[in-house]
């Protein structure tokens, strides 16, 4: 019986791992670290599926619009709606069924650009 190494930790500023991250391109960051360090050299193992890095086109507008969504009360009140809904004080007209599953709709789009756009498959449901 084999015993995996222990992983190695090493910390970086945010413009050192920025670095890094652009000269790896698509490569992972780990794989190209140890090609670096071992000079290409290092001992062959059995490879694991590499995953590909999809760089984010504009990070600063992605990170405005997840603040934005962490500041509104979508959460809240779809949160409000279910309660309500399940206590039978909401009213459920026709009207109201399809603004909600517009609604839903929405959130659910809004998901899939963000994984998207994080580089993140969206053709498999979340477990």
């Amino acid at each position: 019986m084999s015993k995996k190494t222990p992983p190695f930790s090493l910390r970086l500023t945010f413009e050192e791992r920025a670095r890094l991250e652009e000269l790896a391109g698509d490569m992972p960051l780990g794989a190209y670290i140890r090609r670096k360090v071992f000079d290409g050299q290092g001992l062959k193992k059995k490879r694991a599926r590499a995953r590909s890095r999809r760089p984010i086109k504009d990070e600063q507008k992605l990170a405005q619009v997840l603040a934005m969504l962490g500041q509104s009360r979508i959460a809240n009140n779809l949160n409000q709606l279910a309660k309500m809904a399940n206590l039978g004080t909401l009213p459920v007209l026709p009207d109201t069924e399809r603004d909600i599953r517009r609604a839903c709709a929405d959130v659910a789009l809004i998901r899939r650009e963000l994984l998207r756009a994080l580089g993140h498959r969206t053709d498999v449901e979340p477990s």
